[in-house]
């Protein structure tokens, strides 16, 4: 079940039977570096912290690709909202499989699209370290602007870096609107 899709990619729900494939991009080196995370999990806690995150009050979704004639999974997309100022921070993780192919700036697209026009919130931000300039570019054509560093805040290959703090805000967002064409239609 699709939530809300491009013609390239899909927003469905965050599922339980998911979790081995979550477990899995997320022990991958690369994501592990741009995360700034240094230690993998084990597939058990990993389990233990999805039964959390299935409770919790956070926005995720799987995102799909939408090129075969069945939609495959290929990432997760996370608003971790602050309701009392309606902004949420943005959390995106792509399988390696999927990586270069644009559907990382379509889900991050469709989730701003989500989060602006469903959950009503008026920005959106997020944290990237500042040597991963394909996330920050995908980040840009989706939608975000720089909008402050944190100075020596990460790490990138054993080295400290800065990490790029960047937001989106709904009075800005780049139509057209998957969500307003759903009511146009």
């Amino acid at each position: 079940m699709l939530w809300i899709a491009s013609k390239s990619c899909g927003l469905g729900p965050y599922r339980a039977d998911l979790v081995e494939t979550y477990w899995a991009w997320e022990q991958d080196p690369a994501l592990l570096v741009g995360y700034g995370r240094q230690v993998p999990e084990s597939l058990e806690a990993r389990a233990e912290g999805m039964t959390q995150q299935l409770r919790g009050a956070n926005v995720r979704f799987t995102v799909y690709d939408l090129a075969g004639d069945e939609p495959v999974p290929v990432g997760v997309t996370t608003l971790l909202p602050d309701d009392a100022v309606r902004t949420a921070e943005f959390v995106i993780m792509i399988g390696k499989e999927a990586r270069g192919r644009g559907l990382g700036t379509e889900a991050t697209r469709l989730t701003l699209d989500y989060g602006f026009h469903v959950t009503n919130l008026r920005m959106v931000w997020l944290k990237v370290l500042a040597p991963n300039i394909g996330g920050v570019t995908a980040y840009e054509r989706a939608g975000f602007q720089r909008a402050g560093v944190l100075r020596e805040a990460g790490y990138w290959l054993g080295e400290v870096c800065d990490e790029v703090i960047m937001d989106a805000l709904a009075r800005e967002f780049p139509g057209p609107s998957v969500v307003k064409a759903l009511f146009e239609g």
